[in-house]
């Protein structure tokens, strides 16, 4: 997108607490010119920045962008390929495509990490919004203690957020690719690019939290808490236990997800005219899949059948 001039699209946090869109030059999504020699991927990586707050290992994320000419590392960017539409809104009109997000444990850790680390300097603030709260909660293991508290946790995340606006970074790549409809067949337009800023995906379980009326915690009210944790521990200690929190705060039947969320769900987001339209059309596939490469696609894969099983992408009849 970046060699032809497309920018993907930016999904950010305003000061009303709404998600976003502008573009974003790829430059700043990588943290290099996406062409520059010193622009180097590391794919499940660790994204050495956040070690210094974490009190044991932080989990490896999908992508770290590094600077060769120092070592600085740039980016730590989650991955999540999603096909549009999904199975909540394929049987809808055009326009109200979406694509189904599965946000995992990992990903909010690394949502707490990156704002932790916009406090780094900053800890007493971030500690006189969350401890009026979050000094109340005696056990954070006790699911009937703590949904009493949960709706003035949401205000201090907010509150928490808000003062840090300028700060919020990409954390979340999310590349759409689009079919006919429920079936295997590529769209004509079907590929594009959205990036959630670690703000910006607070949304996916803040908004659905406020929204519930359950005195049962769900999974969005669940990814709440460990965020609030995260960031409470960080501000009286200046680190917190990722993996600690993430495994010791269930609160129902344990699994490898934080979440998931709708296509239905994720639309009011995403609608734009990318979203109905994709920017990329399928026949640039054979100039991003180089030297038969997709001799070497996995077909147990939807995406990677799909092309398989569509030579004349390639120009083979």
């Amino acid at each position: 997108m970046g060699y032809i001039g497309i920018e993907p699209l930016y999904l950010y946090l305003d000061d009303n607490f709404k998600v976003l869109q502008k573009g974003i030059k790829v430059e700043n999504l990588f943290g290099l010119k996406a062409l520059s020699r010193n622009l180097h991927f590391y794919f499940e990586s660790n994204y050495l920045p956040y070690a210094q707050l974490a009190i044991g290992s932080i989990p490896r994320i999908d992508l770290v962008t590094v600077n060769s000419a120092n070592t600085e590392s740039l980016r730590a960017l989650e991955i999540k390929l999603t096909v549009l539409p999904d199975n909540q809104t394929c049987m809808l009109s055009e326009d109200r495509y979406s694509s189904e997000i599965v946000v995992r444990p990992d990903t909010i850790v690394y949502v707490g990490l990156s704002i932790a680390l916009a406090y780094l300097e900053d800890k007493i603030a971030l500690l006189n919004i969350l401890d009026p709260i979050c000094s109340k909660i005696l056990d954070w293991t006790n699911a009937n203690q703590i949904i009493g508290y949960l709706g003035h946790i949401i205000l201090a995340l907010d509150e928490v957020l808000l003062a840090k606006l300028d700060n919020q970074i990409p954390l979340l790549m999310q590349p759409i690719w689009k079919t006919k409809g429920k079936s295997s067949v590529l769209a004509e337009s079907c590929l594009d690019l959205f990036i959630w800023s670690d703000f910006g995906l607070t949304r996916l379980f803040i908004d659905a939290a406020k929204r519930s009326r359950s005195q049962i915690i769900s999974r969005q009210m669940r990814a709440v808490i460990w965020l609030a944790k995260m960031l409470y521990d960080f501000a009286k200690d200046g680190t917190f236990a990722p993996r600690q929190i993430t495994e010791k705060l269930v609160y129902g039947p344990r699994n490898d997800k934080a979440f998931s969320i709708t296509g239905k769900l994720t639309h009011p987001y995403m609608t734009c005219d990318a979203l109905t339209h994709p920017r990329v059309p399928k026949s640039a596939i054979r100039e991003i899949i180089l030297g038969g490469g997709q001799n070497f696609l996995s077909p147990e894969r939807r995406l990677d059948a799909i092309i398989v099983n569509t030579p004349e992408l390639f120009g083979i009849p």
